[in-house]
């Protein structure tokens, strides 16, 4: 019998430790990541060339590319693909009509 009692206490105590040490170790996975979900990245307000006369008609964004269609002035369509993240032209896409 006394054995069972060291043996209740014994596994009641490392019940309690495991629950601290898992606890702990949350918490210090809190504390040390840098950025949270909800804290905002900053904007990178670089600017953007689209050709003279040309209007945009359209936008679609994803995860992290922009996709501008352009109306250009001599009646051409473009569409323009932009890194969100850094504002960097990544190519554009001419779109011509099949003959």
């Amino acid at each position: 019998m006394r054995g069972l009692k060291i043996l209740v206490v014994v596994m009641g105590i490392m019940l309690i430790v495991g629950f601290a040490v898992l606890v702990a170790a949350v918490v210090g996975r809190m504390s040390r990541s840098g950025s949270s979900p909800t804290t905002a990245r900053a904007f990178n307000g670089a600017a953007i060339d689209i050709p003279r006369g040309a209007r945009i008609e359209a936008m679609a964004a994803g995860t992290d590319r922009l996709v501008l269609a352009l109306a250009l002035p001599e009646g051409g369509r473009q569409l323009l693909i932009l890194d969100l993240a850094t504002g960097a032209r990544l190519g554009m896409i001419e779109l011509r009509t099949s003959p």
